[in-house]
């Protein structure tokens, strides 16, 4: 994941400070790991290393301090760059399922320990579909035009994962099918 440039594309609808940075970010991606506030800090002191956004104005407000960040010209068509270009496909066989599951069948007692691997991995992965078909907080069947543009975000990023943990799941019904048919000896 880029960092970088999700923190441009949330700069870019104004300026912010880093609790508004994670709160949007974390909306974006409600299904996904939150956003931890070091990796925000972190992020912004890179961008205004790089020039891509620069400090707009330090306030309190009666709190702490916050410094509020803002996207440059630079990070504007670092963001339009990094949008232009697609995304790479994921690499096979570099998914943490993947290669625990290789590294199960490699093992003493290869059969059980893979076998078991896979079975648990399948009942997470339902879980994980379970709780993404409804999530909590989720209103009862909106209209095709009800929806505001983060709650459809929000719906695509949910969709994605579903769909992915959908493969995932295809992939795991094949591992046990081979782990199930006999060997022949070679």
């Amino acid at each position: 994941m880029s960092l970088v440039e999700l923190h441009l594309a949330l700069l870019s609808r104004g300026p912010a400070h880093g609790y508004d940075l994670k709160r949007e970010y974390d909306a974006w991606f409600p299904d996904a790991k939150p956003l931890a506030f070091g990796q925000v800090y972190a992020t912004l002191a890179r961008l205004v290393r790089d020039e891509l956004a620069e400090v707009v104005e330090t306030r309190s407000e009666g709190g702490p301090e916050r410094t509020v960040y803002t996207v440059t010209v630079a990070g504007r068509q670092r963001l339009r760059q990094w949008l232009a270009e697609p995304a790479p496909p994921a690499v096979a066989g570099t998914e943490d399922l993947v290669r625990k599951t290789i590294a199960a069948l490699r093992t003493t007692d290869p059969e059980r320990a893979a076998t078991s691997v896979v079975a648990d991995q399948r009942t997470a992965h339902l879980r994980r579909m379970r709780a993404l078909a409804d999530p909590p907080g989720r209103e009862a069947n909106p209209g095709p035009g009800d929806a505001v543009p983060d709650e459809v975000g929000a719906r695509l990023s949910r969709r994605y994962a579903l769909l992915h943990l959908d493969a995932d799941l295809r992939w795991l019904d094949e591992a046990a099918t081979a782990l199930e048919t006999p060997r022949r000896p070679s």
